[in-house]
């Protein structure tokens, strides 16, 4: 199975590494089928748990790797990681102004973007579908690296990546589909609006893959990239949310056990 897989192009390998992260976020989802509703508390250490993921992945899978690739490229060893850092939370920041959308747990009349109609059905996954776009991002950008042929990028490194992303996807989907069915949606459409918020993550893999192998010298600033747009994440949207219910400890305890995780994954298989 492991050698079947080496064997795939990489874009190949980039789509199928995402089709896992999404059909985690489904799973997530389908907590929705046992649970009409979740603790708070049980919430919050999740969103927690993913914020921390991203944090480490940020820096073990993506930032750490452009800066070494940037010194194989005779580049200043911080310029790449710097410049595709803040390209990445720019680009965020733009989406996340145009893109109506609402943050899990504030009302209606909070919702961010352009001001639209949709129901709040649509605005909860369009969040999901924003914090989904750059992790698919990171990992066809992890696997174009591997193709790509850099000394510092391996095949195990950008499978912990997809893991990773994976496990952090779980409570996203639950953070979807478990409101919406407290809100009197059925358990199927919950569910359904659940998963789709990941349906974004195997697209932006295969575009980010495919244009680290097309422009090769755009590598380290592309990891670099998927960093700033995670962490821009982390911030404005992941820990705000954990931290509504005042329970600080939970979601800073669920942040400690995602990063500590995510860099085990990382460092014992990159």
């Amino acid at each position: 199975m492991i050698a079947w897989f080496m064997g795939l192009p990489p874009i190949l390998q980039a789509f199928l590494a995402t089709c896992f992260t999404w059909f985690v976020t489904a799973l997530g989802a389908g907590l929705v089928f046992f649970f009409k509703e979740i603790n708070r508390r049980v919430l919050d250490g999740m969103l927690g748990f993913a914020a921390g993921v991203m944090i480490a992945a940020s820096f073990w899978s993506l930032l750490s790797p452009s800066i070494e690739m940037a010194g194989e490229l005779s580049q200043p060893a911080w310029f790449p990681a710097a410049v595709g850092f803040i390209l990445g939370g720019i680009f965020l920041w733009v989406v996340d102004s145009f893109l109506p959308h609402l943050h899990l747990g504030f009302p209606l009349n909070e919702a961010e973007g352009i001001k639209t109609n949709w129901q709040r059905s649509i605005l909860l996954v369009m969040a999901i579908t924003l914090h989904n776009i750059p992790e698919g991002l990171a990992v066809g950008v992890a696997f174009g690296a591997v193709y790509a042929g850099f000394p510092s990028a391996s095949l195990a490194g950008a499978v912990a990546l997809a893991i990773g992303i994976g496990i952090q996807n779980f409570p996203e989907g639950t953070s979807v589909s478990v409101p919406l069915r407290q809100a009197g949606m059925s358990r199927v459409k919950s569910f359904w609006y659940g998963q789709l918020s990941g349906v974004v993550e195997p697209v932006a893999g295969v575009v980010g893959a495919a244009a680290v192998i097309l422009i090769r010298p755009i590598l380290p600033y592309a990891l670099a990239f998927a960093a700033g747009a995670m962490i821009y994440v982390v911030i404005e949207e992941l820990i705000p949310e954990s931290q509504l219910d005042k329970d600080y400890h939970v979601a800073t305890g669920g942040a400690m056990l995602g990063f500590v995780i995510m860099m085990i994954l990382d460092v014992a298989l990159g």
